[in-house]
């Protein structure tokens, strides 16, 4: 530990459990010297959170839930009331209906669409918004994204809009509270297995197509992300904003698999048969 985050104080939204992503950054930054507040949405999430709050040393663990602004509110009004300010966020949250990221993107409820860009997307502006008025020294803000905003990933559907938003919306953030010394950057996780992932039909694939074609020939893990989050919250990126970060192992600058690979994937192909018996491609 080098206590980059010694003296920090800032809010973690979206632990659910200790696979969370956002556990992996608030316990990143604890261990950095940073005292770290929790969020929680409902009873049964707050049994969970309260433990590993307590491993962190946290001492402010407020329930919120993003679609009810009058708890977004609360969290803030006790920050001020219990910190006087903070030095980051971490935006660690999304949703949408899990039947919905199936199928065909074309087929998306205007009810679902609606939903998934509030908790996904809009609800980081809500909250940065908030979190600005208490960055009396400048600060920090990052929130979650993934690949699946800037291409097509199988399962993933809207979120894919939603998380496109989300970049952009960063990068609109980081112009508006430069001036103010405030940084505005998102992290892009290759696949991690969260509770948030248990949603995408076919995970376990992805998760090993993406170990298998990247560079690093490894999945991320929450503790690469949480490493992240200390770079971007702490003074080692004091001239970083607007960005996406990836932590994705290289998987985003692959544009074709490794030929080793291919030509696996090809003898596998070869030995799938049509009824017929006619070798086939698929």
């Amino acid at each position: 530990m080098a206590d980059l985050m010694k003296g920090k104080r800032g809010l973690v939204m979206g632990v659910a459990n200790h696979n969370s992503i956002a556990w992996g950054a608030a316990k990143a930054l604890a261990d950095e010297g940073a005292e770290i507040a929790l969020t929680y949405q409902g009873d049964a999430f707050g049994r969970r959170v309260k433990p590993l709050a307590d491993q962190i040393g946290s001492k402010l663990i407020l329930p919120c839930d993003v679609e009810d602004i009058a708890t977004v509110d609360q969290v803030f009004s006790d920050l001020k009331s219990e910190w006087g300010g903070i030095d980051f966020i971490i935006h660690a949250i999304a949703f949408s209906d899990r039947n919905e990221l199936k199928g065909l993107y074309a087929d998306t409820s205007r009810e679902n669409f609606t939903r998934t860009m509030v908790v996904s997307c809009f609800s980081f502006t809500e909250i940065a918004r908030r979190a600005a008025d208490l960055m009396n020294n400048g600060g920090s803000m990052i929130t979650m994204t993934y690949g699946g905003s800037t291409r097509v990933m199988p399962n993933y559907n809207v979120m894919g809009v939603a998380k496109a938003a989300l970049e952009a919306s960063v990068r609109y953030l980081a112009a508006d509270y430069g001036p103010r010394d405030i940084r505005v950057n998102a992290i892009s996780a290759g696949p991690v297995r969260t509770l948030a992932g248990a949603g995408v039909s076919d995970a376990r694939l992805m998760f090993n197509y993406q170990r298998r074609n990247s560079p690093l020939r490894r999945n991320t893990t929450i503790a690469q992300v949480g490493g992240a989050a200390v770079y971007l919250t702490s003074n080692l990126s004091n001239g970083v904003t607007g960005e996406i970060h990836y932590v994705d192992s290289g998987y985003n600058i692959m544009s074709m698999p490794d030929l080793e690979e291919l030509k696996k994937q090809e003898r596998g192909a070869e030995l799938v048969e049509d009824v017929d018996g006619t070798p086939r491609e698929d």
